[in-house]
């Protein structure tokens, strides 16, 4: 199953340091755009933030647009 999102800037995190410190890149764009996101790959969702997994065993946390609780709705 896939959940169509607005999406805008996220932080990837790639992993950690020798000193357990998350080595984390940050990308930001300019306001949002529709993206296609395969619901098994949702972590969890915030007020802000929906993190999901991705390739080789990282994270990323995005911002996304819209309302909390209808996001919510569909992802339950």
């Amino acid at each position: 199953m896939f959940i169509e999102l607005k999406l805008g800037s996220h932080t990837i995190v790639h992993g950690f340091d020798e000193a357990n410190k998350e080595i984390i890149e940050k990308v930001k764009v300019d306001g949002f755009s529709k993206k296609i996101v395969a619901i098994s790959r949702i972590k969890s969702i915030s007020e802000s933030f929906i993190l999901t997994d991705y390739a080789e065993g990282r994270w990323i946390y995005w911002e996304y647009e819209g309302d909390y609780e209808q996001l919510k709705k569909a992802l339950i």
